[in-house]
């Protein structure tokens, strides 16, 4: 394991096992590098970057790794603090996070060009990167832990797959709904999918087939000429809007979702984040999304195991019982179809009058 002065994470040491017959690559030590929120560059910064990793490295470079980082391939155990000092004093540049702590937060590209997007994805990524220096840069939890932030629920960085607390961003009041569009669009007057499927001819565009009864959740209908949402059924799956974006827009009550628990098939296998919390308002210091954060943290680092993600605790201890501890109310939106996965039980007192339960009776009636 290499560190800097400083710093538990953001070097991965790597050492030849046979340095005697590579000697070039006897050490061949990776650095993450914080990456700019939304991943905008400007060339002259791109330019210092790879004269500096030419200098004092291979050369070597990958944009981007899966946490986000740009990853810097290949060097020495005594270049290391030359090349932080040069990061840090030059490139006013951090490194990422590696090792069981918070990795570098990622975001999509947010309102800097997305119509869509319900919150500020790149102010609340830095105010988080900013904010949890210690556990970005200090190994101290049981295992990685990431934060990626989605602008809307296309969810362009797939924090709904790859992130530990994805932030996903929603609306909770009614799509806005442009009708003379919507007769544009069954005119064929407007291009469905911004002419993203243009080049082939695909027929004259079918609301009906093409929206509608894609819906996954029928929650729309045509009626008198008019599209018409029934909104408290809609799940947010964005993909109207997407086929008719200068129809359909989202509504303007913005805020997020946040989600727990996704992860890579490493050791329980792959995992989709799930529902906590169905929306929350997403604005400046987000001491409300903090609060929400450092409860997980804090039940997640007294008892995860060694090398447990935070799904994976979910997992083991039950998600009524995650909940009880960070004290968060179940919803709606933590299950997928009524009565399937029932996982909600009663306790005595939270019953009026409460309830006599004979448990031999019940693995009589039920039997596992």
């Amino acid at each position: 394991v290499r560190g800097l002065f400083g710093y538990g994470g953001g070097v991965i040491g790597r050492y030849s096992d046979v340095p005697e017959k590579f000697p070039g690559i006897a050490h061949f030590h990776t650095i993450r590098v914080n990456q700019p929120a939304s991943k905008f560059y400007k060339t002259d910064f791109l330019r210092a970057l790879c004269d500096l990793w030419e200098y004092r490295g291979s050369g070597l470079v990958n944009m981007h790794g899966s946490t986000g980082d740009i990853i810097l391939l290949g060097t020495t155990t005594e270049q290391l603090e030359p090349i932080f000092y040069d990061m840090t004093h030059e490139l006013d540049q951090d490194l990422g996070g590696s090792g069981s702590n918070l990795r570098t937060p990622s975001c999509c590209i947010g309102k800097a060009r997305c119509e869509w997007a319900c919150y500020d994805t790149q102010e609340m990524c830095y105010e988080m990167t900013m904010h949890y220096q210690d556990e970005l840069h200090r190994p101290a939890f049981p295992y990685k832990f990431k934060f990626k932030f989605d602008g809307c629920p296309n969810c362009c960085v797939a924090s709904i797959a790859r992130a530990d607390i994805a932030f996903i961003g929603t609306w909770r009041d009614e799509i806005r709904i442009d009708q003379e569009a919507v007769k544009a669009y069954i005119a064929g007057d407007i291009v469905p999918r911004g002419g993203s499927h243009k080049g082939r001819d695909w027929g004259k565009f079918d609301i009906q087939k093409e929206v509608i009864n894609l819906c996954p959740s029928q929650c729309m209908w045509m009626e008198d000429g008019k599209l018409v949402i029934d909104n408290k059924e809609c799940v947010r799956c964005m993909h109207c809007i997407n086929v008719m974006p200068q129809a359909l827009r989202p509504g303007t009550d913005t805020g997020v979702s946040i989600l727990v628990g996704a992860k890579a098939p490493i050791l329980e296998g792959a995992q989709i984040s799930q529902v906590i919390v169905p929306f929350m308002k997403a604005e400046p210091p987000y001491d409300n999304v903090k609060e929400v954060i450092e409860k997980i943290w804090e039940f997640w680092m007294e008892e995860g195991k060694n090398r447990e993600r935070v799904g994976e605790l979910i997992q083991r201890v039950g998600l009524p019982k995650f909940l009880e501890v960070i004290g968060l109310p179940p919803a709606p939106q933590m299950i997928k179809a009524p009565r399937a996965n029932p996982y909600i039980f009663w306790k005595e007192e939270d019953v009026p009058g409460g309830f006599e339960r004979d448990i031999k009776d019940f693995r009589a009636r039920h039997k596992r």
